[in-house]
């Protein structure tokens, strides 16, 4: 299978010497779960057009620093491929800015939340076991990185994840070929980290405090990785 990395954002510039870009984190998550596929890369923000969705055997959407309610020439283009994939029933993959998108284009609302910026190791519950979460454990610890959230998912998706600070953090179409998560299985701790301290100057110490602290607790994000591998492998 080759799968199609959209690439919505970039790693902030003064982080780029000491990390890889999105799609190459996305390579090593599929590659350390088992996942033997092929990749081609489509970097939106660098102009480059969008394939016809339908000639694709699986798309994976990056996350960004976008906003979904922003003005970018490239989130029309977007919200279209996004449409013409879900109709044509290609496998389909978003994370974080991903999972906003993949819902505002699909029918669902997304903004800022009233709750702040949601940074490090979060607890996620399962709500609903599609057959590649059927082995998942009913927690989950997994970096996030937001202050949007999917306020109200589509009409024809079922919630999979949630957290009492995202409740609609993981979302499974009833398509059977789409699915979106708002936290962060292809990042490090070391990344994801990164992030946290950037955020110094605009996140409450208390919220940048508790997020330094969450990386003590173990990260699941190997065990969503794999189960995404399952998805691309055909066991939804």
């Amino acid at each position: 299978m080759k799968i199609t990395i959209v690439q919505t954002g970039a790693v902030p510039d003064f982080l780029q010497p000491r990390f890889d870009d999105y799609p190459a984190m996305f390579r090593r998550m599929f590659a350390t779960a088992g996942g033997q596929f092929d990749y081609g890369d489509v970097d939106v923000l660098a102009g480059e057009a969008l394939p016809d969705p339908s000639g694709l055997e699986g798309i994976v959407i990056t996350g960004s620093p976008a906003g979904v309610y922003e003005d970018h020439a490239w989130l029309s283009p977007l919200r279209a491929f996004i449409r013409s994939a879900y109709a044509a029933r290609t496998p389909m993959l978003g994370i974080c800015f991903g999972h906003q998108i993949m819902a505002d284009a699909l029918g669902g609302q997304v903004r800022k939340s009233e709750k702040g910026w949601g940074l490090g190791r979060h607890d996620y519950s399962l709500r609903h076991r599609p057959a590649f979460l059927a082995d998942m454990p009913q927690n989950l610890a997994i970096a996030c990185s937001h202050q949007d959230q999917v306020i109200v998912p589509p009409a024809d998706a079922d919630i999979v994840l949630a957290s009492d600070f995202a409740p609609n953090a993981g979302l499974f179409y009833r398509s059977g070929r789409a699915v979106s998560f708002q936290p962060h299985p292809e990042f490090e701790d070391d990344y994801a980290l990164a992030l946290v301290e950037m955020r110094r100057d605009k996140a409450p110490e208390a919220v940048i405090s508790r997020a330094v602290s969450s990386f003590a607790k173990a990260s699941d994000s190997m065990m969503l990785r794999r189960a995404i591998v399952g998805f691309f492998n055909g066991d939804r």
